[in-house]
């Protein structure tokens, strides 16, 4: 029974929207706890808290914008304001600051120096913003060239991607970042402004393939302000040399994004956007990577026909793609990606055993420097499993990822971890589960979950 409330709730806006989102007091601090971490801004609350701006304590302001962001999330409201939830808007605003404006080589450059040197200008300009995906870029800008770079530096940069890339890949985005940031900011910046016009469309290349990697491991490291800062610099580096294949490739993954935080109707702008960018043209295989993004997104959307239409031609395209897909390393995209996306499709249209077996399909064809990429679509497909019924392959799926857990530096990993965990808690009588969760809790330095079918707080 829980206890007796002392004091009379007085916030009835707040107690509105905490039910209409169906949390508890502890979901609601998780949730804002979570907004607040991607802004890099640490905060505990709990539920308590939550029991104290119900009976009239306003939060710090950092706590309000996060608040804000979370119900915005989850009840899919982006009109949401402070006043929605009870509260003044907050004295310190997160500074306006469009990242579609300025210079881009500027930008590229104190976005690396801030990231390197955990500069709350940067981690703390707001959380990852709906307003932001809205520009997209003005197109392709070309400029005069400038100074002396030459064909050497463009290299040498892609061989450091390529090098960063696979840091990422084996042990997550989290893993390594501060030296990407330190290569942008002190080695790869300061030659944007010496290209000659021969070599500036390749450098401008290398040097948004370098930001759009600097995305995904913020991305996977859960700084989604950064990631999506260092998305839109891809953008931008991408139009001033007329790369539409770049820039339709960063769009894509903004998607990504905006879909993994619960934006649909952004996710599928988006993913519309990446299309329009290419039009019909490009590589078949980066075509199939958009596509099978935009198939996702209608899922996600709720326009179940489109979406299973877009799947069938995302497997005709990559079946007529005739690049090796190595040679296409920001669209690398093959059979295994393929079983993942419609895996992911499947799941937004609410099939889960027949996600499942795709979402095994594709981690098991992983390579094995694939180590983030195969416990992530591992842990979903356990997920998958465990919604439609089948316990013990669950169990045996999260179990054979223990290791690799283990070894990852991924927030896309931990918090897919956490979610299976937390839906798994009824069944944490039987031997089975009890023994995964043990086992891989350990692995990720998580606490284990107390048996008898009830949530901690």
């Amino acid at each position: 029974m829980p206890p007796r409330r002392t004091r009379p709730v007085v916030n009835l806006a707040l107690a509105a929207l905490i039910e209409r989102a169906g949390w508890t007091h502890a979901e609601t601090a998780r949730h804002v706890n979570a907004v607040a971490a991607e802004t890099g801004e640490r905060i505990h609350y709990d539920r308590s808290a939550i029991g104290h701006w119900l009976t009239g304590t306003i939060p710090r302001p950092e706590a309000v914008h996060a608040a804000v962001e979370a119900f915005r999330r989850q009840l899919g409201r982006t009109d949401l304001t402070p006043a929605h939830l009870g509260w003044p808007d907050p004295a310190v605003a997160p500074p306006a600051d469009d990242p579609w404006r300025g210079d881009p080589v500027a930008r590229l450059a104190t976005l690396g120096e801030d990231d390197l040197l955990n500069r709350r200008t940067v981690l703390t300009a707001g959380t990852f913003t709906l307003a932001a995906l809205s520009a997209r870029g003005g197109g392709i800008r070309p400029r005069a060239p400038a100074g002396r770079a030459g064909a050497g530096d463009v290299a040498r940069i892609r061989a450091a991607t390529a090098s960063f890339a696979d840091l990422d890949d084996q042990y997550g985005g989290a893993h390594a970042r501060a030296a990407v940031a330190a290569y942008i900011a002190r080695e790869v910046a300061p030659l944007l402004h010496e290209a000659t016009g021969r070599t500036r469309p390749d450098l401008f290349g290398a040097a948004a393939e370098l930001s759009y990697l600097a995305a995904y491991m913020a991305m996977d490291a859960g700084a989604n302000a950064l990631a999506q800062r260092y998305y839109i610099s891809t953008v931008r580096l991408a139009d001033e040399v007329g790369d539409l294949v770049l820039r339709a490739t960063a769009l894509r993954s903004m998607a990504v994004q905006a879909a993994e935080l619960g934006h649909d109707g952004e996710a599928l702008a988006l993913a519309d956007a990446a299309a329009s960018a290419l039009g019909g043209r490009g590589p078949d295989r980066t075509q199939a990577w958009i596509t099978g993004m935009r198939a996702e997104a209608h899922a996600g959307a709720g326009t179940r026909w489109d979406a299973l239409n877009l799947l069938r031609r995302t497997e005709t395209q990559l079946e007529r793609a005739d690049s090796p897909p190595e040679a296409l390393w920001t669209g690398n995209y093959r059979r295994e990606s393929l079983e993942h996306q419609i895996g992911l499709t499947l799941t937004r249209l609410g099939d889960h055993a027949t996600a499942a077996r795709h979402f095994a399909a594709s981690m098991e064809a992983r390579r094995p420097g694939e180590r983030r990429t195969r416990a992530l679509i591992g842990l979903r497909a356990a997920h998958a499993f465990l919604r439609a019924g089948e316990l013990e392959r669950a169990a045996g799926t999260v179990l054979g990822l223990s290791d690799d857990v283990r070894l990852i530096a991924s927030a896309r990993v931990r918090d897919e971890l956490r979610s299976l965990r937390a839906d798994w808690q009824p069944y944490r009588d039987s031997p089975v589960i009890a023994e995964v969760d043990r086992a891989v809790a350990e692995a990720a330095g998580l606490r284990a979950g107390r048996r008898g079918g009830r949530r901690r707080a």
